[in-house]
């Protein structure tokens, strides 16, 4: 029997150290809000079971315009909020993170200064991912997510995905992931 998640990457948020510092996070922008309308109408019809989400406020917020119109409660979970490559404590550039990410992909032990690996990101998260397949089996779970942190279970599963995967995702994105038990069948995209 099929389960299935149904990865819903957050939308358009504004970045800066302050909101990111803070517990909960960027809220998404119009774009955001825009978009977030849109994955709810295509997902209305999948007959999903569960929404979960990472706690921070853009992934909630993507979810929500879906959980309003199938009348369903959004579980939050710390354990699956965005991986920081880096601590916000020290100043890097763009391009500098984007490198780390990078490296961090084939080098899952690798992070900047004060960061979290790719390990330690797939140690927080894989428990509630195997206890929500295993809790759910055969049902349908959408989780509000982030590019990193998604990228990373989707490694746990298959390490063919990584840093190309994460470049090529988009805000927002969805993916549908077919599980065999704990077993990675297949992934779709269906965002366009």
């Amino acid at each position: 029997m099929a389960t299935y998640i149904y990865f819903v990457r957050h939308g358009i948020a504004p970045f800066s150290l302050e909101l990111e510092s803070s517990a909960s996070g960027a809220s998404l922008n119009e774009q955001g809000k825009s978009d977030a309308k849109k994955v709810a109408e295509l997902l209305k019809h999948e007959e999903i079971d569960l929404i979960v989400s990472s706690s921070l406020n853009r992934a909630k917020e993507t979810v929500m315009p879906l959980a309003e119109l199938l009348q369903k409660e959004i579980i939050p979970y710390d354990e699956l909020i965005e991986r920081s490559i880096a601590s916000l404590n020290y100043p890097v550039s763009e391009e500098e993170l984007v490198n780390g990410i990078e490296q961090s992909f084939s080098d899952i032990d690798f992070c900047m200064p004060e960061g979290e690996t790719t390990r330690q990101a797939q140690e927080r998260a894989m428990p509630i991912i195997l206890k929500l397949l295993s809790d759910y089996e055969g049902k349908k779970i959408v989780i509000g997510t982030h590019g990193n942190i998604m990228t990373i279970i989707l490694k746990f599963f298959d390490d063919s995905f990584g840093f190309d995967f994460w470049t090529q995702t988009s805000k927002p994105d969805i993916y549908k992931l077919e599980f065999d038990d704990s077993t990675l069948k297949n992934v779709q995209r269906l965002w366009n």
